[in-house]
């Protein structure tokens, strides 16, 4: 789960991380509120959506006076912000964040991740604060700098002095950069988070770091111990489809395709978008239903798929262990008879209960292609339709 940059900054101003003073706006009255009661200027006026390369897209703007933010505040709430991140579609903006400008003297770039390979916590340093990361790792690798964290012992001083010293950070800004990475660690652990990311993470005039932008990400599965973070949440910064599924707790991912996949497992909903590529087709999502569904979830992943415009075809490809495909068939039929079907759809059902899954789809009166196996499901769905876009 992603928050705006204005939330992540209040996480950090509560772990005692210093930021520029700043508030959320929603309107342009509220942006101008915003600017008095942060004192002179001059300003920055923010889009608060959840993408990076804002300031590129016209995101971003500086303001001397109040008057300035009223026209800042303008041009940026309600536009339609595109990004490398966004896709041409962009995100319109609905708040903004109106704060204090910086001096700055130096900017670099720190993060905390989680490297999966590595099975590690991973902080990243650069000495290139204020770039895009992925072109310095890219062009200038050697500017990188990587450290993996021991889960046992966990982030040591003796390391952020290293990473500071490798930054080219002198005096007092060592000793800020030590206390600033500990409180990094330490919230990324709190609050389960996935990512962490300052850019720029600058030096003021005052010679005192300041984390100029803030980044949070957080893992989805842990929100239910995170009832704070949880209500941070924006829903309009989602896709509808996902945030749907997440209401029956469906691991469903928006793609581009035109095939939508229903199927039981992650392991075989990736196998499963492989083989309809494989056979010429292009999967429009990513839905595994778990193995545990009830009539309700699956009816509702059934109608997720549906409601996307881009689909020209479903194939259900369950194979039950856990998973009863006598309740993927009755929520199949529920979803069906509720919404219509105006696309061709192809099952494959092998394991628990498929017999009983195959009679209620049979005796259901719906237009449904049987597919004798993974194999074969792929190719009759995507030739399907093909034949039907043709």
């Amino acid at each position: 789960m992603k928050i705006h940059e204005y939330q992540a900054a209040a996480l950090f101003e509560a772990y005692g991380i210093r930021v520029p003073k700043g508030r959320p706006a929603s309107t342009v009255e509220e942006a101008v509120e915003a600017a008095r009661q942060l004192g002179d200027g001059p300003y920055v006026v923010k889009a608060q959506v959840h993408s990076g390369g804002r300031g590129k897209a016209g995101g971003v703007k500086f303001a001397a006076t109040v008057d300035e933010v009223r026209a800042r505040a303008e041009e940026i709430l309600g536009m339609t912000l595109v990004t490398k991140q966004t896709g041409p579609q962009g995100r319109l903006v609905r708040k903004v964040m109106v704060s204090e400008t910086i001096s700055i003297q130096k900017e670099y770039y720190v993060s905390f991740t989680v490297d999966g390979a590595a099975e590690r916590v991973v902080m990243i340093a650069s000495s290139a604060g204020g770039m895009e990361i992925e072109q310095t790792a890219q062009e200038t690798p050697e500017k990188i700098l990587t450290i993996r964290i021991d889960p046992v012992i966990g982030l040591k001083d003796y390391q952020s002095r290293d990473i500071a010293d490798q930054l080219g950070m002198r005096g007092n800004v060592v000793s800020e950069f030590i206390d600033l990475t500990r409180k990094l660690y330490r919230l990324f652990n709190d609050k389960d988070c996935s990512l962490i990311e300052i850019n720029p993470l600058v030096v003021d005039g005052e010679n005192h770091l300041v984390a100029a932008d803030a980044k949070i990400n957080f893992d989805d599965n842990a929100l239910m111990r995170q009832s704070d973070i949880a209500a941070l949440r924006d829903e309009y910064e989602e896709d509808p489809r996902e945030v749907e599924a997440s209401k029956f707790d469906l691991n469903y991912v928006q793609l581009d395709g035109n095939i939508g996949c229903m199927v039981n497992g992650a392991g075989l909903a990736m196998a499963t978008m492989d083989i309809i590529q494989a056979n010429g087709g292009n999967p429009s999502n990513f839905l595994d239903v778990g193995g545990s569904a009830t009539e309700e979830r699956v009816t509702g992943a059934f109608s997720i798929l549906l409601s996307d415009p881009k689909v020209r075809g479903i194939f259900v490809n369950i194979f039950g262990g856990i998973m009863r495909c006598d309740v993927i068939a009755a929520g199949i039929v529920a979803a069906s008879k509720k919404l219509g079907v105006g696309v061709p759809l192809v099952v494959r059902l092998e394991g628990t209960n498929s017999e009983e899954g195959k009679r209620i789809l049979e005796e259901s009166g719906l237009q449904i292609t049987a597919a004798d196996d993974m194999a074969d499901g792929a190719r009759k769905i995507c030739a399907l339709v093909h034949g039907k876009e043709a």
